[in-house]
């Protein structure tokens, strides 16, 4: 073996060490970086080159070392089991959001709930039975009759702006998916690019990764590796990046609430579609999927439309239940015992909840007396009265809504919370395998350091050495 092939081994191992010194600084200035995977040069030796024969070369020790790969030291499972929990957290999330805005529009049990309204209605009717001749009563109560009607639409107002908020949200959603698919699309380019001519992707395959995760997080995708160094990015089942294209998605249905959420579902009703060839898109996590949930229909588990339900109820049976008994009782405007008088009227065209309003403008025209008992009598006042303590009340119905509303929500926080808990301890076992442990890295710095110190010392002798074989040798006795 040449004298002048130790040169070689040397110079190849100042090359590997500088390398590996260089991943390590790498390592160490991205310590901090969210997203960032740890690097590992992967080095292999050299070996001597020798050929089966008679006259075969000699025994050698190897022609040094070179670079293998620098290694990207990320667990695909782990970032699986991560962009798993991530869809279930980012879903239960959305829901328990939807479910907590609701709640703190119908603000029970408290002064300013509907419950509250409706006591205060009763009790407007009661003291009408308890003094019927007296005006001011019966101005009261149509104070707080049209008070109720006012609170009962403004309720149902509440409810009508989140479902407009969350479909305004449904669309910001699938813009910022398309919007990072593209991203991811284009970095699978990007990448491929680089794999082919021989370099390292590592840094453009983090940004890639973290990409995918946001996905997870919206639509619950999942990736699939490709043996180009690609990946396909799978929502549902279906490709939503495909190496470097994707299938955009979008969100079809009306802009108006009654029609969107109409029974049964008409054409109006929401759904998710992919964007070219306008299949259905029925997604299984992700804080998307939540939010289309709570636009649905009652029947299909819209949280939103229930509480339209529950309001439009409220304001059908207090009309109707309110009205079979005042129209029975007799008026003290002219004509004489006048019946069949209306208290409550309905809008054309318009919700329940909406469209409830006083008929009567006249206190006069309260019916609270019995016709067979006298002008001053306050029977019928008392019978609407006593309505509340029906298991038929008007306000049953709404206070067996507001009972499964608070559980639901509980219910849904508490999921929220558990899966949240389960996303961040993935999460942790991620970045325990992939983060940079600045430890480690000072003690690869120091062996890269002497081992690259080691090679220039052996450089040094291998050239002491040459200087005598060349300048030296044969100058004996001169």
């Amino acid at each position: 073996m040449s004298t002048f092939s130790s040169l070689s081994t040397a110079l190849s191992s100042l090359t590997a060490q500088r390398q590996a010194l260089d991943v390590a600084g790498q390592n160490i200035a991205n310590a901090n970086t969210v997203g960032y995977t740890r690097q590992r040069v992967d080095m292999q030796s050299i070996n001597s080159t020798s050929v089966a024969s008679m006259f075969s070369t000699p025994m050698g020790s190897g022609d040094g070392v070179h670079i293998v790969d620098i290694a990207r030291l990320g667990d695909q499972f782990l970032d699986a089991r991560l962009r798993t929990q991530t869809s279930l957290s980012s879903y239960n999330n959305a829901n328990a959001t939807t479910l907590g805005r609701l709640e703190s529009v119908v603000t029970e049990p408290g002064s300013t709930g509907l419950a509250a309204g409706m006591q205060e209605f009763w009790s407007a009717w009661e003291d009408v039975a308890n003094s019927p001749d007296a005006p001011a009563t019966r101005t009261a109560l149509m104070g707080k009759a049209s008070a109720l009607a006012s609170q009962i639409g403004d309720t149902y107002r509440a409810f009508e702006s989140q479902w407009s908020q969350a479909r305004t949200e449904a669309d910001a959603l699938v813009a910022k998916v398309n919007s990072t698919a593209q991203a991811v699309a284009n970095l699978n380019q990007q990448i491929r690019g680089v794999l082919v001519s021989g370099g390292s992707a590592n840094e453009l395959i983090d940004k890639r990764s973290e990409l995918i995760t946001q996905l997870s997080s919206l639509v619950g995708a999942t990736s699939r590796p490709q043996e180009d160094g690609t990946v396909s990015v799978m929502v549902a089942g279906n490709p939503l990046v495909s190496g470097d294209r994707i299938n955009a998605i979008k969100v079809e249905g009306s802009y108006v609430m009654a029609g969107a959420i109409a029974e049964p579902p008409g054409a109006d009703a929401l759904r998710l579609a992919w964007g070219a060839s306008n299949a259905p898109l029925v997604l299984d996590g992700g804080s998307l999927a939540g939010t289309m949930t709570s636009l649905q229909p009652g029947s299909l588990g819209g949280p939103i439309a229930n509480a339209i339900g529950a309001v439009n109820g409220l304001a059908t049976q207090l009309g109707n239940a309110v009205n079979a008994i005042h129209q029975t009782g007799t008026t003290l405007a002219p004509p004489p015992n006048d019946t069949g008088v209306d208290f409550f009227e309905f809008a054309a065209g318009m919700p329940p909840a909406l469209g409830l309003r006083v008929a009567i403008t006249d206190p006069a025209m309260v019916a609270a007396a019995n016709s067979a008992n006298g002008a001053w009598d306050g029977s019928i006042a008392d019978q609407i009265s006593q309505l509340r303590d029906g298991t038929s009340a008007p306000d049953q119905a709404w206070r067996s809504f507001v009972v499964d509303l608070g559980v639901t929500t509980e219910a849904a926080r508490r999921r929220a919370d558990v899966s949240e808990v389960t996303r961040a301890t993935a999460e942790n076992l991620q970045r325990a395998n992939a983060s940079v442990d600045i430890d480690e890295e000072m003690t690869n710095i120091l062996a890269y350091q002497r081992a690259y110190q080691g090679a220039a010392r052996v450089l040094t002798a291998v050239d002491e050495m040459l200087d005598t074989l060349i300048n030296r040798t044969g100058l004996v006795g001169r």
